[in-house]
């Protein structure tokens, strides 16, 4: 029984996303899901609830979208995971990408044997690096 669910990795995922792609912009749902090849209902609950605890920041309007509402080095996985809740919502695909496949679920396997200790050692700016090196 995995301690992370589809949920979590969305979240997490969607995170380290905007921290490797909201350089000049915030970056749009729209675009979050296509590089996720997800539909955008599937993300949106996620991104609200990452905006109500503090994590994101949304922008209206039509250059809109999301950032990180602070800095990335104190954004853990384990605040991600508080904010996205805990429950697994099957409905909710895993992200078919490179970021989920070989970031995201490579650094929750290794939490997944301490859980909360390594989740606080996990934060957006380890793995937007990650990410960053990928591209």
């Amino acid at each position: 029984m995995p301690l992370v669910s589809r949920k979590d990795v969305l979240a997490i995922a969607a995170v380290v996303d905007i921290a490797v792609n909201s350089h000049s912009r915030p970056v749009s749902a729209k675009a979050l899901a296509a590089r996720h090849k997800l539909p955008p209902r599937h993300l949106e609950p996620v991104l609200q609830a990452l905006v109500r605890e503090g994590i994101l920041r949304g922008v209206r309007g039509p250059h809109g979208g999301y950032s990180l509402a602070r800095d990335h080095k104190r954004i853990t996985a384990e605040d991600i995971l508080r904010a996205a809740g805990n429950d697994d919502d099957g409905d909710i695909p895993l992200p078919v990408s490179a970021l989920v496949n070989d970031i995201v679920r490579t650094a929750l396997a290794d939490a997944e044997r301490s859980f909360a200790t390594a989740l606080r050692r996990i934060n957006v700016d380890d793995l937007a690096r990650a990410a960053e090196k990928q591209k």
